[in-house]
């Protein structure tokens, strides 16, 4: 059974220290906040920062002629394709760390069946299906990138962005000592994140008439359905068996 829901010596909360607790509510009160409330000096030490900040990265020039052509002949048709290879090179780095993200979970999962520390058991076999179809949705858009004319080894804006805002993400995963539950909750805001990001690109696919690339994309996209609905179903299940257990000790 897992452990991540038993109860243990756990002193976050304020009721572990009542008196302590108490003082520290009374010294509250007795903090009077002037004009102002201190929103208008943070926002006016925030400012300066936003205002002067660089960009957080940009789309890189297309490296080969044909690339150029290719591009050039896309602008002057009223698209602009530098925002297609971002949001290629958000998905691709995206992918890349699906893989891994995958392997992580499949080295939990399969500790956790070794060593019986869990009543829920995830298909192993999918899994490993689920992680080579993220690396395929990699090769897809690398194949997608070098048509295009651009360089799939460089990090567009969305994919700084994307891997920044999934970090934590990939943390819980990675962490020793979280729950092949925790996991798999971790891993549903991952892949609810993925299925969306699958949807943009097909659109904008059609919108710069590639039809191909968008037929492509439909198929991760169906795969990436597949994927959504059994973390989730995994989860829920996860959660639920171990509230049966509860129940039933």
């Amino acid at each position: 059974m897992e452990q991540s829901t038993e109860l243990g010596a756990n002193k976050t909360g304020v009721d572990m220290s009542p008196i302590h607790s108490k003082k520290m509510l009374e010294g509250s009160e007795r903090v009077t906040i002037g004009p102002g409330d201190g929103k208008t000096t943070l926002n006016l030490f925030q400012q300066p920062y936003i205002e002067n900040a660089d960009p957080l990265g940009s789309v890189p020039i297309p490296g080969t002629v044909k690339g150029m052509v290719k591009s050039a002949m896309k602008t002057a048709t009223g698209r602009h394709p530098q925002v297609f290879i971002n949001k290629l090179g958000e998905r691709l780095a995206y992918e890349r760390s699906g893989v891994r993200i995958y392997e992580q979970l499949i080295n939990k999962c399969e500790f956790s069946v070794d060593n019986g520390l869990n009543e829920f058991t995830v298909p192993l076999d999918l899994l490993y299906e689920f992680r080579d179809q993220e690396l395929e949705h990699f090769e897809l858009l690398d194949s997608c990138l070098r048509q295009l004319g651009a360089d799939p080894t460089a990090q567009t804006p969305d994919a700084n962005s994307s891997a920044v805002a999934s970090l934590g993400l990939m943390k819980v995963i990675s962490e020793p000592r979280t729950s092949v539950s925790q996991c798999l909750q971790a891993m549903l805001a991952i892949e609810l994140a993925d299925n969306a990001a699958w949807e943009l690109l097909i659109k904008l696919a059609e919108d710069m008439k590639l039809t191909d690339m968008a037929e492509q994309f439909q198929h991760a996209l169906a795969q990436e359905n597949i994927h959504l609905a059994h973390v989730r179903q995994w989860y829920e299940e996860s959660v639920r068996d171990q509230a049966k257990m509860k129940l039933l000790s």
